[in-house]
């Protein structure tokens, strides 16, 4: 009887080499930061400069980065004026620009989403400036506001490609505008009322083309919880941005900080004259050393006795008048009262 085939013993495979996690550097040293990393549960990584690195919370964000979530992981990133961004997972948007001073009238904003499922709070850009999100499909115009962008993977669920873009209103209960645009920059329609979106999508005869979409229930609960999650974040990225920018004003301040001159070593002489110029010796130059004997040649004056001797001997008696008449002493007159 045949006996079946023993199967051969599995090799054991040598364990991979895991690589490194890179570290992550600004684009150039003049580069400042213009957001941070608010919150972050599971895995997410940023791209920059051809480097891509684990991210955490509290990182820098800078213009250019390339941010991205795992399939595991949620992100929330808030810029310097307050304007954030919660992605699910899966999710990637680019920084492709922004520019933001306080009370500026020129302030920029400008963000690429590729895929995935992203809240957004729109800030102080949004509502002074220009702050616009591009999807593969359309050119969003955000007027300050709160919404919902969902970019599917390419060909998930046997669909064309699109881009869903939904408007809720902001925590204070007002409500913005979104404007729509294809990607050939022709306007589509617009957002103004809370709660309704639009997928924009490649139309049949070129261009592309806005249709209205309905929300359930269901799908509105959800996205209002990711909404949720997205005014948690701005509330943390706010206060690190504060922080940062308070150490950048401190470094500032340290940096243009006059230096004191340090002190005049002990014993050197002070001069605060311009060089070349001299008020002759003083007690801080040093003096010409006299000579401890004078020259033979020179004049020996007389030196003064060390006492003076008294005018009149004091053994001498009283001076006479001539004839050896005594001198004669004035008695001494009697002390008169002070008149009162």
């Amino acid at each position: 009887m045949a006996q079946a085939p023993v199967p051969p013993a599995e090799v054991p495979q040598p364990a991979q080499p895991v690589a490194a996690p890179q570290t992550v550097q600004p684009a150039s040293k003049s580069d400042n930061p213009v957001g941070a990393v608010a919150t972050l549960q599971g895995g997410a990584s940023v791209t920059r400069n051809a480097a891509t690195g684990a991210l955490k919370v509290k990182d820098a964000v800078f213009k250019g980065d390339v941010l991205q979530t795992a399939v595991d992981g949620t992100l929330g990133i808030t810029f310097d004026d307050a304007t954030t961004f919660s992605l699910r997972p899966n999710s990637r948007i680019e920084v492709d620009g922004f520019i933001y001073q306080e009370r500026g009238a020129t302030n920029i904003a400008a963000f690429d989403v590729a895929r995935g499922t992203i809240a957004f709070v729109a800030s102080a850009v949004a509502k002074t400036g220009d702050m616009k999100i591009v999807t593969p499909t359309a050119t969003i115009g955000i007027r300050g506001t709160t919404g919902i962008i969902e970019v599917p993977a390419a060909g998930a669920r046997g669909v064309a490609a699109q881009s869903i873009i939904k408007l809720y209103p902001d925590a204070d209960g007002r409500v913005g505008r979104i404007e729509l645009f294809g990607r050939d920059g022709r306007p589509l329609g617009v957002l103004t009322r809370a709660v309704t979106g639009f997928a924009v999508r490649a139309a049949l005869g070129g261009g592309f083309a806005a249709v209205a979409v309905p929300i359930s229930a269901s799908e509105s609960d959800r996205d209002f919880a990711l909404v949720r999650q997205a005014y948690t974040a701005q509330r943390l990225g706010r206060q690190l941005n504060l922080q940062r920018r308070n150490l950048q004003r401190q470094n500032l301040l340290r940096q243009n900080r006059p230096t004191p001159a340090p002190p005049a070593p002990r014993g050197q002489r002070l001069n605060l004259l311009p060089p070349g110029r001299s008020i002759g010796p003083t007690l801080l130059q040093p003096q010409p050393t006299l000579p401890a004997t004078p020259p033979p040649d020179t004049p020996t004056l007389p030196q003064a006795p060390d006492t003076v001797p008294p005018l009149v001997p004091p053994d001498l008696p009283p001076p006479s008048l001539p004839g050896g008449v005594p001198t004669p002493t004035v008695p001494s007159l009697p002390r008169l009262p002070l008149p009162r």
